[in-house]
């Protein structure tokens, strides 16, 4: 542990998160999402932080010098990729934001990186992130598109091709055929497919996870597909009382059967699903880049809402 101080913040760097702190971040990044509606951290990073932080990970917390008990800010780095270099996340309180705190928070996460490179995303396209980063020389890198549509307007049905059944996962059992498949579809995505079984698992756990929700695509006895939605807020009493809206999680086709349309009918069939549940909106992220991916999405009826940057700074 580590302390760095100036006037009105005092910054804490930790390796690991006790089960206070960890409850104490979670309660934070809960209100920074309520406020914003939008989470200001990636899901990997969420997910570890709930069970006190992943082994390679470090931990900045923030405090306001006049109430040193309560976090009001905080950043998580990820030093375990040497090729791309080290990649961190933060967020602020947003009742002691254009105080200092988050370009604080970045330069700390700069001296922490071992090279001094840093790759740092922002959730959510706003001008003040950018500013921030621009100003301490990072540079846009990659975006990726969140992307919506309304669940009211009309849908295809879905049109699998022949010799395709559609069943729902079945945890524990369609785990290593998944886990297969998902390294084959993502094989140019590594943070995708790279998934391993504690990934999984730790998803399955989730109280949003729905083994219905999860649709599999099947030819014979192989898995060539997959559609797993997501269903967000809606949950009397949660942290997020907004209406629900649903999620294309991650579509999935196996390479061999690129081409076929099943992609599109396996998009249309959670589609339909979400609908069937009465929610009336879905959304989807998907990088900028994907221009195919963008164009089937955009014949679905989405259509651009809001951005993630990730900005990059090279050595110095």
């Amino acid at each position: 542990m580590s302390a760095v101080e100036n006037s009105a913040f005092t910054l804490i760097v930790r390796t690991h998160l006790s089960p206070e702190e960890s409850r104490a971040i979670t309660d934070l990044i809960e209100r920074i999402t309520d406020f914003d509606g939008l989470q200001p951290l990636s899901e990997h990073v969420w997910l570890h932080l709930k069970s006190g932080g992943d082994e390679n990970g470090v931990h900045i917390l923030g405090y306001r010098d006049d109430e040193p008990g309560t976090p009001c800010g905080y950043a998580h780095l990820d030093v375990t990729d040497a090729v791309d270099g080290p990649c961190a996340e933060l967020a602020v309180d947003p009742h002691v934001r254009r105080a200092g705190l988050g370009r604080q928070m970045v330069e700390e996460l700069i001296a922490q990186a071992p090279d001094g490179r840093l790759r740092l995303w922002a959730h959510g396209e706003q001008a003040g992130a950018t500013d921030l980063a621009t100003s301490l020389g990072f540079v846009r890198s990659r975006v990726l598109w969140q992307m919506r549509r309304s669940l009211l307007a009309p849908l295809p049905k879905p049109s699998l091709p022949i010799g395709i059944d559609l069943r729902p996962f079945r945890p524990g059992v369609d785990d290593a055929e998944w886990l297969a498949l998902n390294s084959r579809a993502f094989a140019d995505l590594p943070d995708q497919g790279g998934w391993t079984l504690s990934d999984l698992e730790r998803r399955l756990r989730e109280p949003w996870f729905s083994a219905p929700g999860f649709l599999t695509a099947w030819r014979g006895d192989t898995m060539v597909g997959f559609h797993w939605t997501k269903v967000h807020g809606g949950h009397p009493g949660g942290h997020h009382p907004h209406a629900a809206f649903g999620e294309v999680y991650i579509v999935g086709v196996d390479p061999d059967l690129r081409g076929l349309g099943l992609g599109r009918a396996l998009t249309l069939a959670g589609l339909l699903l979400l609908r069937s549940h009465g929610l009336t909106q879905a959304m989807l992220y998907v990088d900028a880049a994907n221009t195919s991916a963008i164009s089937l999405y955009e014949t679905l009826g989405f259509a651009r809402w809001d951005s993630d940057v990730l900005f990059k700074r090279s050595r110095h």
